[in-house]
């Protein structure tokens, strides 16, 4: 026998005091159209009957046969009526139930209240989720501190070929943009404590502006955030892109160290080239700035590092270089710890390579305040 078009027939029982919806035929996508403006006027006439809805006969059933049906008891659920789906065939039961569970209503949002509880209560969730992110980053440093120790008693162990290769990528490779940077920043100073000192005519003493303030704070500091936006997020790239092709499970399964293979490499190049490229740094924001004096205050080049030499003491390089091999650690630990973080997919490499970089931004300023407020204390 041919299989037949979705139909449906009601019936009130006044002795058993509830109305029957049955449905019969096959209820799929043909017959959608034809029978979803039968049910928007379907219901009993008497408000609070209860409501039976009798699928035994259904030859087959749809998704969106199946749709129709449960909007039809959740319709009349909505006007008050109790309903019950009974009895439903077992082949349809699983599909029918699905439907209810994804056709229903999403919860109703939550009202934030005042705006001020909310602000306070989004600024307790991110409070916390910072503490427990410093933990966790605490931990890693630990891990890395102990690997550092082992490898103290083992140096051989050192991928002194790989140290070698990210010395390059962080350090040589850098130079370029470092250089220039620092040499404008060099010039800006220069040029502003130019136009200040002029008016007391003490052109001179932005020699002494200028060596102190690169020396001391602006080259290193510069230097670090550089670095940070450069070196930082590529090493969260990099690992992120290697979790993500699943390398850094293969490298667990063979038995290697996954610290002693792709983090303390990175951290040693980078405690080695930074206070290199500080220096260098330092080195080119003082050209900036003596070229920019030769300009504007017809100081020269020998009358520059004649007060250089006589204004600004050499503990102000040293108090600029003794911060790098810090900051060094601190981009290398948090740009392998967010590329060990990463997982799924590219979208995650990218959230957390930019996360790397605002963290590690973020904590080389904090830190560079703590060594202001130390050398302060210690008068150096």
């Amino acid at each position: 026998m041919a299989p037949q078009q979705a139909w449906l027939e009601t019936a009130a029982d006044e002795a058993a005091g509830h109305w029957t919806a049955a449905a019969a035929g096959r209820w799929d996508l043909r017959g959608a159209g034809r029978m979803a403006a039968t049910l928007d006027r379907l219901g009993p006439d008497r408000d609070g009957v209860p409501v039976r809805i009798d699928l035994s006969r259904l030859e087959a059933l749809d998704t969106v046969g199946a749709l129709l049906l449960s909007r039809l008891a959740a319709r009349l659920e909505g006007q008050g009526h109790a309903v019950t789906v009974d009895p439903i065939r077992p082949e349809h039961a699983a599909l029918f139930a699905a439907v209810q569970e994804a056709d229903h209503a999403p919860p109703p949002v939550p009202d934030p209240g005042h705006h001020i509880r909310a602000m306070v209560e989004r600024l307790g969730r991110a409070t916390v989720e910072a503490m427990k992110e410093g933990r966790a980053l605490l931990n890693f440093l630990g891990l890395m501190t102990i690997t550092f120790l082992r490898l103290a008693r083992a140096p051989w162990r050192i991928r002194f070929r790989a140290v070698v290769f990210h010395i390059e990528q962080t350090g040589l490779n850098a130079l370029p943009i470092l250089g220039l940077l620092t040499f404008l920043i060099g010039v800006v100073l220069a040029f502003q404590g130019a136009d200040q000192l002029r008016r007391f005519g003490a052109d001179i003493y932005v020699v002494n502006l200028l060596g102190v303030s690169v020396l001391r704070e602006i080259g290193t500091l510069m230097t670090a955030i550089i670095v940070a936006g450069r070196s930082g997020s590529a090493f969260t790239a990099q690992i992120g892109t290697m979790k993500v092709n699943q390398e850094v499970d293969a490298i667990a399964t063979l038995g290697l160290d996954v610290m002693e293979l792709l983090v303390v490499p990175r951290a040693v190049a980078l405690m080695i080239s930074l206070p290199l490229l500080c220096f260098f740094a330092d080195m080119m924001g003082l050209l900036g700035g003596a070229v920019m004096s030769y300009f504007v205050l017809d100081i020269t080049f020998g009358q520059f590092i004649k007060q250089l030499h006589a204004a600004v003491g050499v503990n102000h390089f040293i108090v600029g270089i003794v911060k790098a091999p810090v900051f060094a650690l601190t981009i290398a630990l948090v740009g392998c710890y967010e590329g060990l973080k990463v997982s799924g997919s590219a979208e995650s490499v990218g959230r957390l390579t930019t996360k790397a970089v605002v963290e590690s931004i973020f904590l080389v300023i904090i830190i560079d305040a703590l060594f202001s407020i130390l050398f302060s204390f210690l008068k150096v």
